[in-house]
Formats: C-alpha cells, sequence, structure tokens
C-alpha cells in the first residue's frame, strides 16, 4: 500500500506539474519563450509572441510574425473529446516580408478571417477575405485532416492586385468572379462545379508596347469557364472573347488515368497579343479549329487553320505525350503573309503548298516523305535591291519550284526543281545529315541570258551559261563546276575561300562575244586560275594557240607602215593576269613566224570599264608601239612608228644618195647624207 501511496503521489504531482507548466499564467510565462524560439527556427522569422494565453478548455495565441504581419487565435477546445472551436484572424499587411515562409515573393497584403470547428475526424472552417480587394467567402471541409470538400465565393477580385500579389506586371485589368461548389473532391469520388467569370476586361497598352514593343489598340475582353465534376470526369466549357481574339473549348476530361475529347477553336485577330503567354514574336491573323482525343497512352490531335490565307489540315498521334506520326495537307498558303506573320522582310509574293506525311516521327527512327511546290512566285526586286546594296535594280522576277524530300532517321534526302527568269536549278539529290549538320549535293544550274544577273556582277555580259557540279558543308565547304562554255570546258572547284579554275581549249572570241569586247583576237585558251574569294584577289596563267586577228585598228596602222599582213600570220604564246577586285594587270607574249606582239603592264577596269595598254610589236623585223586607253569597246589607239619611219626612210634616201654618189663619185657627198638623216631622226 505504501508503494502504490507513492506511485499515486508521483503521478499527482506529475499531473500538477504539467496543470502548471501548461495551464497556468506561471507556466505559460515559462514556456513562452521556449515555443517563440522554436517558430522563429521553424519560420525563419524574427515572430513574437505577444500573446500566449492557454487553459484546460480555452486559450488565445497572437503572433506577431514580424513587423505590420500577424496571426491571432481564440478558442475554446476539449482534450478528452478532441474538439475545438476556434477563431482565427490574419492580418499580413506587408506579403513581401514573408518569402522565407511562402517560398515566393508576393507583395501587398492579405487579410482573413473565420471559424474553424470540429474534432481530428471532421473539421469544418468558414471564413472570409479581402484576397485581391474582393469580398471572398468559403468553407472548407477536412476528413482525417485531408479536403473533401471545398465552396467558395469570390465577387469582384481585382485582376491588378491579384497581378502585384504574385508578383506579376499589370497586363490587363478586369474583375473576376469565381463561384466553387466542390461537395467532394476526394479522388474517384469527384462531385462538384466551378464556374469562373472574368468582366470589364482591358488590356494595358502601355505595358505590353514596353515589355514587348507590342502596340495594341484598345482591347476589351471577358472569359467565362464553366466545369461540372462527377466521379473520375471533368466536363467543361471555356471561352474567351475580345475585339482582337475568341477563343473557346469544351469536352470532358478524366485526370487520373488520362483521357480527353474535347474541340478547340481559336480565332486570332492579332497574334502578337499571344506573346506573353506564348513566347513566340509572331503576328498577324490565325483561325484554328480541332479535336483531340485519347490517352496519355495514344492520342489524337486533328484540325484545320487558314494560316496566311492557306486551306491547312493536320493530324498527329501522340504516344505518352510524343510525337508518333504527322500528316498534314497546306494549300495556297501565301508566302507575302507568312513572312509578315514571322517578322520577315517582304523578299517575294508567291503561292505554296506541302504535303506532310510521317508515319514515323521519333527523331531516332524518323521516317517519311514532305513534298512543297512554289507557284506564281515573284521576288521583290526594289526590297532586295535596297538590302543586299545592289549597284543597280534588280530585274522583276519570277520564279516557282518544286521539291520532294525523304526522311530516314538522321539523313533528309530532297530533290530540287527551281525555275526562274534569272536561272534554273536542278538538284538530283540533296543529304543533309541531322546528327553532324553536314550536307552534300549535287546541282545543275542553267543560266539563259547572263546579262540579267548585271545587279550582282556589275557588267553587262552576252550568252548564257549551264554548269554542273557538287556541294559539300561540313566542318570545310567544298564546291566543284563543270561547264562547256565558251567552246571548251571548265572545271573548277571551291575549297572554303580559295577558288580553282582549270580552262581548257576555250574560244576567245567567244569569251570576248561574252564578255561584249570587241572581238578583235581569235585563239584557244588554256589557263589556271587561282582566287580568293575573301581578299577578291587571285593570278591566271595560260597560254593561247592558233591566234589570229580580225579586222582593227591597229593591225591596220602596222599594214600600213610596215607593209605587212598580219592578218594572215598565226600567233601563239604566254598570258598571264594579277587579279585585284576589279583591277586586272594583264601581260602576253605572242609570236609567229615573222612577228611579236607583247605586253607586260595592261591595266583593265571591269567596274569603269576602262584600259591602259602599250603594245610593243615587231612586225616582220618592223618595230612598232601602239597604244590603247580609254573604253573597252573602243579605245583611242595611238602608234609610234618613229623607228620604222626611220628604218624606211634610211633606207630610201641611202638608196638616192648612192645613186647621186656613184654619179658624182665622191666620198663625202656620203657622209653628208648620212649625217643630214642622223638630223632628222
Amino acid at each position: 500500500m505504501k508503494i502504490i501511496s507513492w506511485l499515486v503521489g508521483i503521478i499527482v504531482a506529475i499531473v500538477l506539474l504539467v496543470y502548471v507548466v501548461a495551464f497556468t499564467t506561471v507556466g505559460n510565462n515559462t514556456i513562452k519563450p521556449l515555443v517563440q524560439t522554436e517558430i522563429q527556427k521553424q519560420l525563419h522569422l524574427p515572430s513574437k509572441l505577444e500573446t500566449f494565453y492557454v487553459r484546460m478548455d480555452k486559450f488565445e495565441i497572437n503572433l506577431l510574425l514580424n513587423k505590420n504581419n500577424s496571426v491571432h487565435l481564440e478558442g475554446t477546445y476539449s482534450l478528452f473529446a478532441q474538439s475545438f472551436h476556434v477563431k482565427y484572424n490574419l492580418k499580413l499587411e506587408e506579403l513581401q516580408t514573408l518569402k522565407p515562409v511562402t517560398k515566393t515573393q508576393l507583395l501587398g497584403s492579405f487579410h482573413t478571417d473565420g471559424i474553424a470547428k470540429g474534432d481530428m475526424k471532421l473539421i469544418k472552417i468558414d471564413g472570409k477575405s479581402d484576397v485581391a480587394r474582393s469580398d471572398t467567402n468559403y468553407h472548407i471541409v477536412l476528413t482525417d485532416l485531408n479536403p473533401t470538400s471545398i465552396i467558395a465565393k469570390i465577387d469582384s477580385a481585382d485582376l491588378e492586385s491579384l497581378l502585384y500579389m504574385v508578383n506579376q506586371k499589370e497586363y490587363a485589368k478586369a474583375k473576376i468572379d469565381l463561384n466553387v461548389n466542390f461537395k467532394n473532391i476526394t479522388p474517384h469520388k469527384l462531385d462538384g462545379n466551378i464556374e469562373l467569370i472574368t468582366r470589364d476586361g482591358l488590356l494595358n497598352s502601355k505595358v505590353m508596347k514596353r515589355d514587348f514593343n507590342i502596340n495594341t489598340p484598345r482591347t476589351a475582353f471577358s472569359m467565362n469557364l464553366g466545369a461540372v465534376l462527377k466521379g473520375d470526369s471533368v466536363g467543361y466549357k471555356y471561352l474567351l472573347k475580345s475585339n482582337l481574339a475568341k477563343i473557346s473549348s469544351a469536352g470532358d476530361v478524366v485526370p487520373q488515368p488520362l483521357k480527353v475529347n474535347l474541340n478547340y477553336k481559336v480565332n486570332v485577330k492579332e497574334l502578337a497579343l499571344l506573346k506573353p503567354i506564348t513566347g513566340a514574336d509572331v503576328r498577324g491573323s490565325l483561325r484554328l479549329d480541332g479535336d483531340v482525343k485519347g490517352s496519355k497512352e495514344k492520342m489524337s490531335i486533328t484540325g484545320k487553320t487558314d494560316l496566311a490565307s492557306s486551306n491547312t489540315t493536320f493530324k498527329a498521334i501522340l504516344e505518352n505525350f510524343a510525337p508518333k506520326s504527322i500528316k498534314a495537307n497546306v494549300v495556297g498558303l501565301k508566302l507575302q503573309k507568312l513572312l509578315y506573320m514571322i517578322k520577315q522582310p517582304h523578299y517575294a509574293d508567291a503561292l505554296f503548298d506541302m504535303q506532310v506525311d510521317i508515319p514515323n516521327a521519333d527523331m531516332k527512327n524518323l521516317k517519311g516523305n514532305v513534298n512543297t511546290e512554289i507557284t506564281k512566285g515573284l521576288l521583290d526586286a526594289r526590297y532586295l535591291t535596297k538590302a543586299y546594296k545592289f549597284s543597280s535594280q534588280m530585274p522583276t522576277t519570277a520564279f516557282s519550284a518544286k521539291t520532294y524530300t525523304t526522311l530516314n532517321k538522321n539523313m533528309i534526302d530532297t530533290k530540287v526543281n527551281f525555275f526562274s527568269t534569272l536561272a534554273d536549278l536542278n538538284v538530283k539529290k540533296a543529304r543533309f545529315n541531322m546528327k553532324d549538320a553536314s550536307i552534300n549535293s549535287d546541282y545543275t544550274v542553267k543560266i539563259s541570258d547572263l546579262n540579267r544577273l548585271y545587279f550582282v556582277t556589275e557588267r553587262h555580259l552576252k550568252g548564257g551559261l549551264v554548269a554542273n557540279g557538287e556541294l559539300k558543308k561540313a566542318k570545310d565547304l567544298d564546291f566543284t563546276a563543270h561547264s562547256n562554255i565558251a567552246g571548251g570546258k571548265l572545271d573548277a572547284k571551291l575549297h572554303n575561300d580559295d577558288f580553282h579554275a582549270d580552262l581548257n581549249s576555250l574560244k576567245t572570241l567567244d569569251i570576248l562575244d561574252m564578255l561584249i569586247y570587241p572581238k578583235i583576237f581569235k585563239a584557244s585558251l588554256d589557263a589556271d586560275l587561282d582566287y580568293n574569294l575573301a581578299k577578291s584577289k587571285g593570278k591566271l596563267s595560260g597560254f593561247l594557240s592558233h591566234g589570229t586577228f580580225t579586222k582593227n585598228k591597229a593591225l591596220d596602222l602596222i599594214k600600213q607602215y610596215a607593209h605587212i599582213n598580219m592578218y594572215v600570220q598565226k600567233f601563239k604564246g604566254d598570258v598571264n593576269a594579277d587579279l585585284n577586285k576589279e583591277h586586272i594587270i594583264a601581260a602576253f607574249d605572242l609570236r609567229s613566224n615573222t612577228s611579236s606582239i607583247k605586253t607586260t603592264d595592261t591595266k583593265l577596269n571591269t567596274l569603269t570599264q576602262k584600259i591602259n595598254s602599250k603594245l610593243d610589236i615587231i612586225a616582220n623585223h618592223n618595230p612598232l608601239t601602239i597604244t590603247l586607253k580609254g573604253d573597252i569597246k573602243s579605245p583611242k589607239v595611238g602608234i609610234d612608228a618613229n623607228k620604222l619611219i626611220e628604218k624606211e626612210a634610211t633606207k630610201a634616201l641611202q638608196k638616192e644618195a648612192k645613186k647621186y654618189m656613184d654619179k658624182k663619185g665622191t666620198k663625202e657627198l656620203q657622209k653628208a647624207a648620212n649625217q643630214l638623216l642622223k638630223g632628222l631622226f
């Protein structure tokens, strides 16, 4: 009995101690600092317990979280029944100082108060709030501490205040009404509905201009969202209306496991307004509608749109949200409108058609076909001339094209047929490797009238050109070209900026005719050309054979003074040129059996079409110097025939003097005649 008495005494003492510590003023004051310290550790705030009053059946706590933010709790409770009736009041005047608790940056203020009552099995909370300057009432039921029912009504919440509270810019003004009636939100037992109404909406044009450089007219909007929850299914209807866009959607969604059956319609007058949401820097109008059906394992998305005035339809199959297959058909897309939408310059007008059939859209096992056709194409010559700073106006250029593309894993093979009034391009197979971004392509280009390229070449050309070769681009750029040109053959290759060409048996008359130069020399040219594109410098080394001259002023003068017909002679010899942009310094040494023509410093300017040349000619042992200056097509021809005249005059005078001297028979007369000739020349 004595032991039992001791045990009872100890228990009573412990109970009395707990009671004194927990439920008396002395005890409350004793543990208050300890509780305050623990709160500070948990909240990471300089919190202060201004009131800490706990009794056996009631309590009152006033916690100052930090300056201007407080929580007040007051009520009754039963330890044995584990029930309670609590009044709460949250006054948060400076949300920005509560980031350690909220874990996100909030601004402004928030107030709520209400009553929480019940026990640990069933709790009911009724309260009101002024969130975003609204008049809000809510009723929440928790079963075993899990929310099972929510009824809330928010009247006239201010969108600007809400955006400010969550630290977002004030993109729009609006009033928001929200009615939530979830009788049961237990998973798989959903029962309730929600209605969200946004009214009196108005976009903030100043903020849109400042943040996104978007000029928007006065834009009013409204939005309605209605949803009914039943079991596992959510049925909904959504409508957004404004003077710039209308977006609607309706259908059924089962969240878990995911199943959808819905339709959507989008009619946007100005896509630029969606940039804050989509992040896409596009503009213009768009209409789009279609269906979404299926589950996470297999989902079908279909649609049709008038993108860039086209008639476009598409269907995509997703497996676990990853693209499995894609089909699309684009008819009549206007290229000029597409360029406008993606904020690109107006390069051209054209109609664009495309057919896409990709049965396997997995990037590792990509397989499919993409065919395109461009018709009624017309380049914007005025814009291109200005944009690329052509020295002369680009001609009006019509074009069309067809491409046939095959996708096979990492490889994309494309066939191209491009036609225009400037040039035609045909590619039998252009291969692009997506893995290393390399390109390997053949090509054939045909230019019917080289003179139409004057805006690029800055010189008039005559005739046409057909060339073919290969293009390779990986780490380096390699390009080859082969052409039967000017009666001969050209084989060229480009490695990055270094260009080399082999010229075989080119006919000079054809070359001069192409360059629209006087056709004064007929010969066959074999040459090597090396040129650096980056530096615009190069050299030409060649050999001319079987050369004959056509009628020209220079040889006419030679015939006059030297009494020799160089037109019937055949010449051959070396020709060299140094190329520096538009400046050419040429040298050649041509010889026949009896004559030679040589120059070491002939200057040509392909831009100004000027020539400055000095030709040293020996015609049947008769020396002449001819100069060519001025316009290449019609230069001024000068001739220095002093040596030839001296030689011919000396021979004539010596002949006459000899007759005279033979007649007189004196050596003195011959000596005097020779001195006279020296004086003349």
